[in-house]
């Protein structure tokens, strides 16, 4: 599916809900991104340089596509907030708006004439939303932060790797990722509350905080016990057998995550007899017990290729799959299905192929309206119209 112009596209959930974005890189953008998908007016205020992404990652024609990747659906205004004029072209645009988002350090945006007071004063029902490194209160308020720097401070990192080796991040940006998804939510959280009380309110997510959020069965574990979880590499921390198998081409994800599901899987390996040994008869003594199991059921394994092990654990119903390489889930048939690439074109340019939209709504689906733009693309039009439209500076 692709839209270069809007042409088509159906009505969103945030259709009339303008969002002043002032975020830059990546978490504060996935944010407003996930709002403009869903029908928001994202209009990002960029300094004359541009947001750094732009110049960051592959380039097709000049143009950067991590920046597409987190950008698209968005209006770009360029605005040079050090001067007086660009700062009453802010007010302008923030008193015609329902939200701002900023992933400024906390203060920076006070400092710079816009605090809640101001904020408020501007535009008593905006919704002043604030993605950040560690929160805005606490001893760290001050310091940079970047998402290697929330892995390593969230607890994450020691989790992952292997038993005798290393802590290790996780490829993606994490904490970026989950701190724009839970200010999102805030600010739709926010959204509905206007409805009622008919103001709005700050709202704040930060990268250590949303990934400390995200520990799950590791924390539990933690709060229960004192004691820090171990890493386990591919097994999982409190469940077996769980994990990747050998198959006779390559690796297999098997996730039996209860007694039923281990019943089945094993099973299909004709290992059922395996769980009336004393060492593998509870999950407790499974995970007592891991390395051998895992070695009979890699016996096992082993002899099939990858495909026949995949059918017959997901025809028993067993959680089963293939370790994919991204040019293998780009053209998976249930990835196509989902329409989960999709493309943006722009005149004179490549295609720019992307991520489609995780979130499905049957009524006011979201949906690619334009495509990513260029620097200031949208200046001239946005700010002669809030200029008329407002009366203040």
């Amino acid at each position: 599916m692709s839209y270069s112009d809007g042409a088509g596209a159906p009505a969103g959930a945030l259709d009339g809900i303008r969002v002043v974005d002032l975020t830059r890189i990546l978490a504060g953008p996935f944010c407003t991104q996930m709002l403009a998908d869903m029908g928001a007016e994202v209009i990002k205020i960029e300094p004359p340089a541009g947001d750094p992404v732009r110049a960051q990652g592959a380039m097709v024609d000049g143009y950067s596509w991590y920046f597409a990747q987190f950008n698209r659906n968005k209006k770009s205004v360029v605005l040079d907030l050090y001067t007086d004029e660009g700062k009453a072209d802010l007010v302008r645009l923030l008193e015609t708006a329902d939200i701002v988002v900023e992933n400024y350090r906390p203060g920076v945006f006070a400092k710079m004439g816009f605090s809640p007071e101001r904020l408020s004063e501007i535009n008593s029902r905006l919704i002043c939303a604030s993605v950040n490194g560690y929160g805005s209160t606490g001893p760290y308020v001050d310091r940079p932060a970047f998402d290697f720097i929330a892995q390593a401070m969230s607890g994450f990192m020691a989790v992952n790797g292997d038993p005798d080796g290393p802590p290790r991040r996780a490829a993606p940006p994490v904490s970026d990722l989950i701190a724009g998804l839970y200010c999102a939510f805030g600010v739709v959280s926010a959204l509905e509350a206007r409805h009622r009380t008919g103001r709005g309110q700050r709202v704040e997510s930060s990268l250590t905080g949303g990934l400390m959020s995200m520990m799950a069965y590791l924390s539990a574990e933690y709060f229960a016990t004192g004691r820090n979880p171990s890493r386990t590499g591919n097994n999982h921390p409190i469940v077996a057998p769980y994990g990747l198998f050998q198959a006779s081409d390559g690796e297999i994800a098997v996730a039996p995550s209860n007694d039923t599901f281990v019943e089945r899987f094993l099973n299909v390996l004709s290992l059922g007899d395996l769980l009336q040994k004393p060492e593998f008869a509870t999950n407790a003594d499974r995970m007592a017990n891991r390395e051998g199991l895992n070695a009979r059921i890699n016996a096992v394994t082993r002899e099939r290729p990858v495909e026949h092990w995949i059918e017959a654990i997901n025809k028993a119903g067993c959680p089963a799959g293939r370790v994919m390489g991204l040019d293998e889930v780009f053209t998976d048939p249930q990835v196509l299905a989902q329409e989960m690439v999709i493309q943006s074109q722009r005149p004179g340019r490549t295609p720019i192929r992307m991520t489609g939209f995780p979130v499905k709504l049957t009524e006011t689906p979201a949906a690619l309206r334009q495509p990513p733009p260029e620097l200031g693309e949208h200046t001239t039009e946005i700010l002669d119209t809030v200029r008329k439209l407002t009366k203040s500076h």
